[in-house]
């Protein structure tokens, strides 16, 4: 049988590092993950608690479209506890992961043909959802002098029907504060863009609060996920916030797609908004190993990094060390069992020259990695055995 034309799309390179790493454990080999975004700790105790009380008292099915009502109303009130906005629950939308959140918002927004602009370097699976559905993702090359986020220069005159952000950002790290944020929501709608702000790593910061979209604008779609902070990444169960006039068009489409989101998994992600000692003590884990990252890259010879302010990565310029940022995480995964993801993931055009670095599993397996890259370094003469 013949295969669409949208169905063309690039793989997610980092799950194939993971399957390099995967297969070098089978091997038996011990390997640190530097690659994957996933948080090396598990759901919070409570939530687990409440899913396993919920399927003692009876069966879990279908929920409606939009999610459960009781989680829905947790959710806007968290906006109004960490953000002070006052949020409409209506417009809170349960989806599967913020995977399903993407899929809802570019089908509500874009017709076949549409150009989406997404800054470069940016989570890869923004380009090829878009391609997938048929839309047109152009990249928006990012600037150091810009902490690697899009500035409205980016996408004057480019006829977009749609501009995505993220902040904090995926592969970088970096945020958009108020001002910027709102830069960029101006530019947008004075273009007839649709704006769309990834917030997925909220709560994931170390110095200063990440910026909402939803505190400068009611005319956006906000996409969240229960993964990183709340450190559910396999249930599956994200949400988004859309205008009020878009909730019956993208819960149409969200029954047709989805039916809902797991049933289970929102019984858990209900739970999990209110266990806020273990989650913080989970965000003191990642910014004990940011303070690690940021002081054992360097000594490594990975010296040209974008600082990160929240989520739990690191992105690193290496095109003085190589100009194959692929063959380059193979190395370092066949020589000293890390494994990192090359740039190419994030960025097409430049990802040759750079590779990322996640810091969300143990410390201790942190301090372990960094001790193996700087290894790496000295034996390839990069760097001296001493530093």
């Amino acid at each position: 049988m013949r295969n669409s034309t949208r169905s063309g799309v690039d793989p997610f390179i980092v799950m194939d590092v993971m399957e390099a790493a995967r297969k070098a454990e089978e091997a038996g080999r011990q390997i640190i993950h530097m690659e994957v975004g996933q948080p090396g700790t598990g759901a919070p105790k409570g939530a687990t608690e409440a899913l396993a009380k919920a399927m003692e008292q009876g069966p879990l099915g279908y929920t409606v479209a939009l999610g459960l009502p009781a989680l829905r109303r947790r959710i806007a009130q968290m906006y109004g506890e960490w953000y002070n906005v006052d949020l409409n629950p209506e417009r809170v939308v349960v989806t599967p992961g913020s995977s399903g959140g993407f899929l809802l918002a570019f089908t509500a927004l874009f017709d076949s043909g549409d150009r989406v602009g997404i800054g470069a370097p940016g989570y890869p699976s923004y380009r090829q959802i878009l391609r997938a559905l048929g839309l047109v993702a152009v990249d928006l090359p990012t600037a150091p002098e810009h902490r690697l986020q899009p500035v409205p220069a980016d996408f004057a005159g480019l006829n977009l029907q749609g501009l995505m952000v993220a902040s904090p950002a995926n592969p970088t790290g970096t945020m958009l504060d108020r001002s910027a944020m709102g830069t960029l929501i101006e530019a947008a709608q004075g273009q007839g863009a649709s704006f769309i702000s990834d917030e997925i790593y909220h709560g994931l910061e170390y110095e200063a609060k990440a910026v909402t979209a939803l505190e400068l604008t009611d005319e956006c779609y906000v996409i969240n996920s229960f993964s990183k902070y709340f450190s559910m990444t396999g249930w599956r169960v994200g949400w988004m916030v859309v205008p009020e006039d878009h909730v019956r068009v993208v819960e149409r489409i969200a029954q047709n797609m989805f039916i809902c989101a797991p049933h289970a998994s929102q019984v858990a992600a209900l739970a999990a908004m209110d266990c806020d000692e273990e989650l913080q003590a989970n965000l003191n884990v990642y910014r004990r190993n940011r303070a690690l990252m940021l002081d054992g890259l360097p000594k490594a010879g990975f010296t040209n990094i974008a600082p990160p302010d929240g989520a739990f990565y690191v992105y690193a310029d290496v095109s003085d060390l190589t100009d194959d940022s692929r063959a380059f995480a193979a190395e370092i995964l066949d020589k000293v069992g890390v494994a990192v993801t090359p740039g190419l993931d994030f960025d097409p055009q430049r990802g040759h020259g750079t590779i990322r670095f996640s810091y969300a599993r143990s410390t201790g397996d942190i301090e372990e990695g960094l001790r193996r890259l700087q290894r790496f370094m000295a034996d390839r003469g990069l760097i001296s055995a001493q530093a």
